[in-house]
């Protein structure tokens, strides 16, 4: 944990493989604990002529839904078959307590591709709330089931989802052979983005969502580089004297934050994305300044800091200015990141021996500690802030968990082998 990072992976020695993505078989299962407060009964009916497909997509739609805790699944079996408005059997729905029924139909085109529509209907009022039609391919049909669940999710909710959007991960298999994924933000369809026999570390998402930095030591010492995520060609970004490390894009996707050790000690430095230029200092200072990230506004960066004794979480202005103290409860707190609204931060704070996911309010400082591991890690927003990725342990095997931002719902994803760390949510894509 805080510069223990590069110490813990100074000791693995290795090769790298760059790869264009390559999909990885085994998916990860999902175990849910807990819900929100006020559950919307929904009712998910099959969609017309989805049987045949070898990707059904009201499973994925009802599983993304239940997944979030804030939707309560009606059974839909044993119904006729309702796939237009003037089919639905209002009365039925409501002797179910479905406040809400998804109907559908699946039409293939003569080009081997489908059309995919859906509707989403108000079983109370016995209107319809919302309805699209999708054109997608057979390997896209899993990706159109998200984005219909995200029109549910926000139509109902009133905020964006997030089903749509992806995660990435570093998975380290036996043989101390580390790889870069990238998979659905359900675990589903991992991709190898780089392999290699070294350590991979602090991956971060490129605003667009087209590209992740992370840090590689291929070079015998850490080195940051930016990525595609669909040609794989990269670029070493930061390749400087001594260790570079902690990358930070800025929302407009111009730079990054990075942590240099160049002019001794470890110091936030702002560099082009292309890696031009020479890197811009943010602070003097003679403590440890690490794990930079900016705020959504792109007008500060928060992180942390052994400035004042112990890590610490603080914030400056990127044009420079008065460093301000951020955390107080606790000696240990590190590991920020904004909320994708500015209101909050989440970050890791030891209690006891204990490292766990909390947040805290900007405006209150008020802090809440959402989880309750013994080696929680790497927290990262979902991009409409309702879910928190992280890293934690069960066994000794890394594995990736995710709280919502109340602590009300709790995730686990397992893989059938490797250790997974270094977990980061990508945004929302609207292309």
């Amino acid at each position: 944990m805080f510069i223990n990072k590069l110490y813990r992976i100074s000791r693995w020695v290795f090769t790298v493989t760059l790869v264009l993505p390559i999909a990885v078989h085994a998916a990860m299962t999902i175990d849910i604990v807990g819900s929100g407060a006020n559950q919307i009964p929904i009712a998910v009916v099959q969609f017309r002529d989805e049987n045949g497909l070898n990707q059904q997509l009201t499973p994925v739609i009802a599983a993304d839904l239940t997944r979030s805790g804030l939707f309560k699944m009606i059974d839909a079996s044993g119904v006729k078959p309702q796939h237009e408005p003037e089919q639905i059997d209002y009365p039925q729905w409501r002797a179910r307590s479905a406040d809400a029924v998804v109907i559908g139909s699946v039409i293939p085109s003569s080009d081997g591709r489908y059309e995919v529509r859906f509707r989403l209907m108000d079983a109370a009022r016995q209107t319809q709330l919302a309805g699209f039609s999708y054109i997608a391919g057979a390997g896209q049909l899993r990706l159109t089931a998200h984005k219909i669940a995200d029109v549910i999710y926000e139509k109902l909710v009133g905020e964006k989802g997030a089903f749509a959007t992806r995660i990435a991960y570093v998975v380290r298999r036996p043989g101390k052979r580390f790889e870069l994924h990238v998979a659905d933000a359900d675990g589903y369809g991992p991709q190898t983005i780089l392999a290699s026999n070294e350590p991979i570390i602090s991956p971060t998402w490129s605003p667009d969502g087209g590209r992740l930095a992370y840090v590689s030591f291929e070079q015998k010492k850490p080195v940051v580089y930016v990525q595609s995520i669909t040609t794989g060609a990269r670029q070493a970004v930061a390749n400087f004297f001594g260790s570079n490390s902690a990358p930070a894009w800025s929302p407009d996707g111009r730079r990054l934050a990075v942590v240099l050790s160049r002019d001794g000690g470890s110091q936030m430095n702002l560099i082009s994305a292309d890696g031009r230029g020479q890197p811009q200092r943010l602070a003097a200072s003679a403590s440890i300044d690490t794990e930079p990230n900016f705020s959504p506004d792109g007008r500060s960066i928060i992180f942390t800091s052994d400035r004042g004794g112990s890590p610490q979480i603080y914030r400056i202005a990127v044009a420079g200015g008065q460093v301000q103290r951020l955390t107080f409860e606790g000696s240990y707190n590190i590991s920020p990141r904004h909320s994708p609204d500015g209101k909050s931060f989440t970050f890791i704070q030891r209690n006891g021996g204990r490292y766990n996911v909390a947040v805290q309010d900007f405006a209150t400082r008020q802090v809440q500690v959402l989880t309750e591991g013994g080696v929680d890690e790497s927290p990262s927003f979902a991009p409409n802030g309702r879910m928190i990725l992280y890293a934690s342990e069960i066994g000794g095997r890394g594995i990736l968990a995710a709280v919502s931002s109340d602590g009300r719902v709790k995730q686990r994803f397992t893989e059938s082998a490797g250790d997974i760390r270094e977990p980061a949510w990508g945004p929302i894509v609207t292309k």
